[in-house]
């Protein structure tokens, strides 16, 4: 996962969703979260779910070489989840233009109803995260992915509006569980040996939560010994968005794909709200305490 790609004011106001064939922009049309010009909220129109397709394609293909068989002459990067999901949206107020022109980040959300309605979550291509879901009936599990910031605002008050915005909607929804894959640059897991064999030794999930990449794309992530590996330095090559993931708590399931559509080695994340680090649950918690309504 590059950074900036994933493939994560006033109360909301509610709008009950319908079933899994709601549209999805049901849900909190509030904002879910704010630090200082940047806003978070879920996509209130097309117009806007365009313009973060449109983001999405400038960052997956013009800027990291994802390739597709469609003819996208839309330059949109779109496909059948997309009108089940909500658009997790960061904008910038400070911009002048209309508001599908202030998008400056976008999540992709995926919740466990609208994946049954699409046969499945996304990630079930490359991972068994089916047999993860029915070995937790009682919980609710939310996909993230397809996450993209532009490159001029990738930093910390970014990433921190979208956590900002993404713990409010796990509240309002009840989510009891987060997955979704996570991406290293390029289709070549050696080039990542020493940071995949470090998470494959010391990032694992327990066996509760273990998911194990599908057996025709499965590759190993321990590609080296472990006394070889330098700590510091396999954390360093971590992609930030992964490393910022690991730090609230997430687990890594077994076994490396090589997405070749993408350009990326993909691992799988799996973080329980639950096991969430006590000290983001404070800072996420009490920042966004009136959004969470």
């Amino acid at each position: 996962m590059p950074q900036g790609h994933t493939r994560l004011g006033s109360t909301l106001v509610t709008v009950p969703a319908t079933g899994p064939q709601a549209p999805s922009l049901a849900g909190p049309i509030g904002p879910l979260g704010r630090i200082g010009t940047l806003e978070v909220r879920l996509a209130r129109n097309e117009a806007e779910i365009e313009a973060a397709q449109e983001i999405r394609y400038r960052i997956f293909y013009d800027e990291l070489g994802a390739r597709s068989s469609l003819d996208q002459i839309d330059r949109r990067d779109s496909d059948r989840f997309d009108p089940l999901c909500d658009h997790l949206l960061v904008l910038d107020n400070s911009l002048t233009g209309p508001e599908h022109r202030r998008i400056v980040g976008t999540y992709r959300l995926l919740r466990q109803e609208m994946a049954t309605a699409a046969g499945g979550f996304y990630s079930e291509d490359e991972f068994e995260l089916r047999r993860l879901v029915a070995r937790h009936p009682d919980l609710r599990f939310l996909e993230l992915g397809r996450s993209c910031v532009l490159p001029q605002y990738r930093s910390k008050r970014t990433i921190e509006a979208l956590w900002q915005g993404i713990w409010a909607y796990l509240n309002h929804y009840g989510i009891d569980v987060m997955v979704g894959c996570a991406s290293f640059p390029g289709i070549d897991p050696a080039a990542h040996a020493e940071a995949l064999t470090y998470m494959a030794h010391h990032c694992r999930t327990s066996a509760d939560w273990d998911v194990r990449a599908v057996g025709r794309r499965y590759h190993p992530m321990a590609m080296m010994p472990i006394e070889e590996v330098n700590p510091k330095a396999a954390i360093t090559a971590m992609p930030p968005l992964v490393k910022g993931y690991l730090r609230i708590g997430a687990r890594i399931g077994d076994g490396c794909v090589i997405d070749r559509d993408f350009s990326t080695v993909d691992v799988f994340i799996v973080m329980p709200v639950k096991e969430i680090a006590a000290r983001y649950i404070s800072y996420y918690g009490g920042n966004g305490q009136s959004y969470a309504a």
